[in-house]
């Protein structure tokens, strides 16, 4: 019987190896999206293969067809050639065809300095009956965050299943799992996923922290809130299987979505998952809470800007994680890192990168490049480079520490050694150093975390407005924690992300939009617990109406980057005024900007004119 299903498996592999084959080189995945399904008895992939028997023969027109969206929307993926893309484009019916390309993860004091602690006032039945979708990397299920204990029955209206495939088991409070693509399980090996979902809702769990950094009790905004996740991505994520989660959290009947997924430049709506995704969860009743992007500080880079989308960006705490750096003249300098090594004993040899070298010219060996970096000179040595972006190629190298520029960028992450990132006033003081001295030394010491008073400041690499695309509106919508946030993280992902560092951690340190995504989602939730009824965008004005306003010494030079302001989850229950947008205009809005939807236009909508908590001038 074994062999029989060796055999077995070998002609399927080469039964689909045949068909990829048969697929020419010039062809590749495209996305038509068709909007509404239809009313009544209606086949969806049967129709889609009738479209493409249109622009190809039928027999490719059934390898081509990859896969059919058919439970929220209409639409399809299929091998393609740019010929075949643009005769498909001009169908009665069809709104967009896009090439299906790779989307990115923008990778607990947070809800503290929010004011937002474990006593407030909560609605725990309206808290547990909510149910979070969160398309990303998958979870770690055994983490403590995940926990059900004390969890009543998995609210009756669920429609979703638990599909985590191999290795996985849902409870009370994960309780549904999917996963797409090439994954086998919703099990996340990456980190991202985990540390998402435990930032919205993970359980209370004492006396964790980063081997000691920013020690305390990790737990998410709504920690009785239920999850359903949806496995879209390894590394990256496909587009295809972005708009496939998005199908199914739909169907299976979510409350709110959150995605801190983003393209790396802004998308038109049209050819944008996400935005397509938002437009039919948000026709459901659905919220979804989007990253606005990693790609600042340059103007116009911000992603999520459709309107039914609550685009989320980043600003720091009140705490804020610093490295001390010693130089051998007495010097003292703080940097960025969160070094968790024990602190240095004794003095360590400084060289920089130009010095370290025996294949490359002193000014390719000064960044510090893999094929500049001689083991013989730089083992049991600081090592100094000019660029940030090979840290793992120093430590493969043998040295025990590194010093870089931070570029602008003061925000601290988990590193392979110990690290201290300067800004380019103290790099020159260490290069000024480095050459003053026949013999250099440096000491760097163990992490410490501060009090940082003059947050919240956006953060440098979060992606501002104005939109790309839309001018009357102001996007990003609200900011939110995203620097140096503690949440759960997968024992089988490197904390640093590199492949040299093999070190498991069950919680880690992360910054991005990525992670101040998730902590909106939990406020949209804690809104929802109270006013079950309300709209996705009465729930997005509530938030938005109430948020703080920033530090106005320090955002000034950032006033299209934070949007209304910070979130602040307990006034936005009762906010007062609320601007709710109806499903009909955002309809409208809709049909303005795509050529049908499947349904009636009747009148279409500006931007100007909608019923919006924000606006630009």
């Amino acid at each position: 019987m074994k062999m029989m299903n060796v055999v077995w498996t070998c002609i399927v592999v080469i039964s689909l190896v045949i068909v990829v084959s048969s697929i020419d080189e010039d062809r590749k995945v495209f996305i038509a999206y068709m909007g509404f399904l239809p009313e009544g008895e209606y086949s969806p992939s049967l129709h889609h293969y009738e479209i493409l028997k249109n622009i190809t023969n039928p027999r490719f027109a059934r390898k081509s067809l990859i896969k059919s969206y058919q439970r929220s929307f209409n639409g399809f993926a299929a091998y393609l050639s740019q010929e075949q893309q643009q005769k498909l484009a001009g169908f009665d019916g069809i709104i967009s065809v896009f090439p299906c390309q790779k989307l990115h993860l923008q990778t607990t004091r947070s809800w503290d300095f929010m004011g937002f602690p474990t006593t407030i006032e909560r609605s725990p039945r309206g808290e547990s009956d909510t149910i979070i979708g969160i398309i990303d990397g998958g979870i770690w299920p055994e983490s403590e965050s995940f926990s059900d204990e004390g969890l009543g029955p998995v609210p009756a209206r669920w429609k979703g299943e638990c599909q985590g495939g191999t290795n996985f088991t849902c409870n009370r409070k994960i309780i549904g799992a999917r996963y797409y693509g090439v994954e086998y399980s919703v099990r996340d090996m990456h980190g991202h996923g985990t540390h998402v979902a435990s930032t919205i809702a993970g359980r209370q769990v004492n006396k964790v922290g980063y081997y000691g950094l920013a020690q305390g009790t990790a737990r998410g905004g709504v920690s009785s809130a239920r999850l359903a996740v949806y496995k879209a991505c390894d590394v990256d994520c496909n587009m295809r299987d972005i708009l496939t989660a998005f199908d199914d959290a739909i169907s299976d009947g979510v409350d709110i979505i959150s995605i801190s997924v983003g393209s790396n430049d802004p998308l038109e709506f049209t050819s944008d998952p996400i935005a397509i995704g938002a437009f039919h969860a948000m026709q459901r009743g659905i919220l979804t809470v989007n990253a606005a992007g990693n790609a600042g500080p340059g103007l116009y880079s911000v992603t999520g800007d459709a309107p039914w989308i609550f685009a989320v960006a980043a600003s720091n705490t009140d705490r804020r994680i610093v490295t001390k750096l010693l130089l051998g003249d007495g010097t003292i300098l703080m940097g960025n890192s969160i070094n968790a090594f024990p602190s240095s004993n004794e003095e360590l040899p400084l060289l920089y990168g130009k010095q370290v070298t025996s294949e490359c010219s002193e000014n390719e060996a000064s960044y510090c490049h893999a094929r500049c970096l001689d083991g013989n000179l730089v083992e049991q040595k600081v090592v100094l480079c000019d660029d940030n972006t090979n840290i793992d190629l120093v430590k493969a190298a043998g040295a025990i520490g590194c010093i870089v520029p931070n570029h602008g960028n003061n925000v601290s992450e988990v590193g392979p050694l110990p690290i201290a990132a300067l800004n380019t006033h103290d790099i020159n003081l260490v290069k000024t150093y480095q050459y003053s001295t026949i013999s250099p030394k440096v000491q760097i010491f163990k992490s410490q975390a501060i009090n940082n008073q003059v947050a919240p400041i956006v953060a440098s690499f979060s992606s501002p407005g104005p939109s790309k695309f839309i001018s009357d509106i102001l996007k990003p919508d609200i900011t939110a924690p995203g620097v140096e946030i503690l949440a759960a993280y997968s024992p089988m992902a490197s904390p640093s992300h590199t492949h040299i560092d093999k070190s498991s951690v069950k919680y880690n340190i992360l910054s991005g939009t990525s992670m101040a995504c998730p902590h909106v989602a939990a406020a949209a939730a804690f809104v929802k617990s109270f006013h079950p009824n309300w709209s996705p965008s009465a729930i997005k004005s509530a938030l938005m109406t109430t948020a703080w306003e920033m530090n106005p010494n320090r955002s000034l030079d950032a006033v299209f980057a934070y949007g209304s302001g910070h979130i602040d989850p307990h006034k936005a229950k009762d906010p007062g005024l609320v601007y709710d947008t109806s499903k009909e205009d955002y309809h409208k809005i809709w049909c303005s900007i795509s050529r049908s939807i499947n349904a009636t236009c009747h009148a279409n909508l500006t931007l100007r004119q909608l019923n919006y908590p924000s606006m630009a001038v």
